[in-house]
């Protein structure tokens, strides 16, 4: 498909810069085939029924935006900032990095108090580190030294601050090693999950470690000719399991996040450990998830491409319509939507 068939016109106003508070007090667009509903997401628990299962990415944000400078080459050390996005080892990083022309592999990086070497470089701007720490010692220094990574959409238009550090990770993250949140979460709070619970809808998790490559626009003309970034993934074979006795007994698979619900198409249900360049377009057969909960996501976006694969162009682009007419918040920090699969 061409990438423009994913394009619309969204007014700049429309992007979240900041999450509602409580959480669980955003916008929830219904969308079903039929017709569109306007909710809150606290009323979640009577969208869905006893028996269904929520399934979360419980990856848990880095600051893996890293600001320094090359060093030991001699003459000029020009700034360098660097963009994590997919850990190869105990101490190796593979990063996006600007400017990427000042740079050349063997060169030495300095970001506070953690040096690097340009182990090998890449296409677009992405490098391999090889950090001079590595293990436990690696992952505190890069606490110490980095920033939460907004999303450019945001930080283009605001510096980060203390408040992100909290509001850019879900309260159920865990397991260290995203770049960028499963921003769907963002909406839950522990008391709605409990509600849920106490309705009889359960709840899994699995892991996606989002890398930067999410943010990364769409350079392609037609979608057959864009590559996806890798991130590594894990679901386990006792959540596999409970996933496949749910669906047996005809409760619904409800993806938290296009994160979540990538990676289950990606294991299709089974055991899985490694990483994924899944891409999902219309035309695609979804054979592990049955709803799912998203934001609103950029034009032209692998993450629209995908919604439009799981509910349709038609009835996504009449929606996004509904959701910029109705002042829906877009984006990372924006309202949510639970989406019903097309016929």
């Amino acid at each position: 498909m061409r990438v423009s068939d994913f394009d619309f016109d969204l007014p700049q106003e429309r992007i979240a810069l900041r999450p509602v508070s409580p959480r669980d007090s955003s916008k929830l667009l219904v969308v079903r085939q039929e017709a569109m509903e306007d909710r809150i997401f606290r009323e979640l628990p009577d969208l869905l029924r006893a028996g269904d299962v929520l399934v979360f990415n419980n990856t848990r944000v880095i600051p893996a935006a890293l600001s320094g400078h090359r060093f030991g080459r001699g003459g000029t050390t020009p700034k360098i900032g660097a963009l994590l996005h997919m850990r190869l080892d105990g101490h190796r990083w593979k990063a996006f990095v600007k400017p990427a022309k000042k740079l050349e592999a063997g060169d030495r990086l300095r970001f506070g108090t953690l040096d690097a070497t340009v182990e090998a470089k890449g296409d677009a701007g992405e490098v391999t580190l090889a950090f001079d720490l590595r293990g436990p010692a690696l992952d505190e220094a890069i606490a110490a030294v980095g920033e939460v990574p907004l999303p450019p959409y945001i930080a283009g238009k605001r510096g980060t601050d203390e408040r992100d550090k909290a509001d850019y990770q879900t309260v159920y993250a865990e397991k260290q090693g995203a770049v960028a949140a499963p921003t769907a979460g963002l909406h839950f709070t522990p008391e709605l999950m409990k509600r849920l619970q106490d309705t009889g809808i359960s709840q899994e998790f699995v892991t996606l470690h989002v890398g930067a490559g999410t943010f990364l626009p769409v350079k392609a003309e037609d979608t057959a000719e864009h590559k996806m970034h890798a991130e590594w993934g894990e679901v386990t074979a006792a959540t596999c399991q409970r996933l496949q006795a749910a669906r047996a007994k005809g409760g619904r698979i409800v993806a938290v996040g296009t994160t979540s619900l990538r990676l289950l198409e990606a294991s299709g249900l089974e055991p899985f450990s490694g990483t994924t360049e899944i891409f999902i377009t219309p035309g695609y057969r979804f054979r592990a998830v049955d709803l799912l909960i998203t934001n609103f996501h950029l034009p032209k976006s692998t993450l629209f491409m995908l919604v439009s694969a799981f509910s349709g162009l038609g009835t996504m682009r009449a929606a996004y319509a509904h959701a910029i007419a109705q002042d829906y918040r877009f984006y990372s920090y924006g309202d949510s939507s639970l989406l019903f699969p097309a016929s």
